[in-house]
Parts: structure tokens; sequence; C-alpha cells
């Protein structure tokens, strides 16, 4: 009898890891972009919708699972995630140093994708980007300001990353100069000078214009922070708590209600 209760409790269990791990539902389609058929992921929360809408943009190193689990938690706050790979639909390679205009429109065309699905919210997006991710975000919020509710920034890029050396060092974007959507910049005090430079440039150009902005200053935090296999115990913190502010600030600009609700009306 009691080795019947044990194997009774370790299939409840199983079963209550495997439910909470299919919340959250994981597809795969593809936008066009002119002639480029550009893959996207969809991170769906369980339940029915509608959801809020959020943009999800890869770095520069590549699509990888680490950004499906990103895109699992973001689904699990209730948004409806939806993250083109921008490389993989123009063979580019990982890692590139260059960056490719022509890969603008394929983003944009996943943010179409997502503003028009049944299951989202009919309200403006949110976008999460990463490293060179940002960069799109502000691109589009430029171009796009009624459709942009809010940016958060992980490590971005607020400079054209073609830009010439002078401009990387002392001038943002003009975009930064343009945009009117709230701005939430996450970085580590050990990351790469000029990215700590760029993010603070962008910092006071907000502020400087009345843009709701903030950045969170992380203490003896690297670079990528968040996706290193080699977290120190200070990073791990950093990824929580970076979450949670990243969480607030799109509730907080998108308007939504408790658990991610849409608003009403």
């Amino acid at each position: 009898m009691h080795r019947n209760r044990i194997a009774l409790a370790l299939v409840l269990g199983f079963a209550l890891v495997a439910g909470k791990a299919s919340a959250q539902t994981l597809e795969r389609a593809a936008v066009k972009s002119g002639d480029v058929e550009v893959p996207v992921e969809i991170a769906r929360p369980a339940g029915q919708g509608p959801f809020a809408p959020l943009l999800y943009v890869h770095a520069r190193r590549g699509f990888e699972d680490e950004d499906r689990q990103k895109m699992r938690e973001f689904a699990a706050m209730g948004f409806l995630v939806v993250a083109p790979d921008w490389q993989s639909g123009r063979f580019l390679e990982r890692w590139p140093i260059a960056h490719d205009p022509a890969t603008e429109a394929d983003v944009e065309a996943a943010f179409e994708f997502l503003a028009k699905r049944p299951d989202a919210c009919r309200i403006p997006a949110g976008i999460v980007g990463y490293s060179r991710g940002p960069y799109y975000a502000i691109r589009l919020a430029a171009k796009r300001p009624r459709d942009v509710a809010a940016i958060v920034s992980y490590y971005g890029h607020m400079q054209n990353p073609n830009a010439p050396e002078p401009e990387q060092v002392f001038r943002v974007a003009p975009e930064v100069l343009a945009m009117t959507t709230p701005v939430l910049m996450l970085i580590g005090d050990q990351d790469f000078e000029l990215r700590r430079m760029s993010a603070g440039r962008a910092f006071y150009a907000l502020y400087e214009r009345g843009v709701p902005v903030e950045i969170q200053m992380y203490p003896m935090v690297r670079r990528a922070f968040d996706f290193r296999a080699d977290q120190t115990p200070e990073e791990k913190i950093a990824t929580r708590h970076a979450r949670e502010r990243a969480r607030d600030w799109l509730y907080r600009w998108m308007k939504l209600g408790p658990k991610g609700k849409c608003p009403r009306g």
C-alpha cells in the first residue's frame, strides 16, 4: 500500500511538471517579405485569447533554444509572442558584423503578422529586443509610433551598427531623437564600454525630450548576462530582476491588467 502511494505521488508529480511545461505552446510559421520567406516562431499562453501582442527580436548570435525559453517566459506572463528569425530567411551567417537593412522589412512583416493574428488584442504591441534587436525596435517605433506601445532593450544597439566610428562614440541613432515610445534599457556595468555609452546617450536624449525612459545598470554583471552558461550568482539575480522589470514596463505602457490581461474596450 505504501509503495502504491509513492508510485501515485510520482505519477502526479510528473503530470504537474508536464502540465507546467505545456502551459505555453510553441508554433512555427513563415511570413512573406517581398520575395523572402521569413521563418517565425510563436509562443502562445495557455487558455483562450485574445492576448497582448509582443514582438521578440533576437540578437545577432542567431535564434536559438535559449530564445525559445525566453519566449515561453513572456508567454507565461500573458503575452502572445512572435519572433522572426531575421537571419535564416536571407541565409545570413551567425554573428553578422554589418547590419543588413533588408532584414528590417522582414522584422516588420513579422510585426504585421502579429498584429493580424485573431488571438492578439487590437492594441499597440510591445517589443523586446536583445543586442541588435533593439535597433530594429527603435526603427519600427520611429516609423510606426501608434503601433508600438513600449520597448524593452536588453543591452541594445542605440545606433546604426553600420554608422562610422565617430557616430558610434558620440551620437545615437536619429530614430532616438524622433521616437516617442517608452523605452526600458537593461544592461550590465561590465558590458562593452561603447554599448554602455550608447545606452547612456540614448537615455539622456529621450529624457530631455520628455519620452518615458529608464535605464537599469546591473553591478558586477557582464555582457549578455541572461544568456550565459557560466552565470555568476549576481547574474542569476540580475536575470530574474530584469525579467520582472521587463514585465512591469510592458504591463504599464501597454495598459494591461493583472496577469497581462488586455485592456477592455
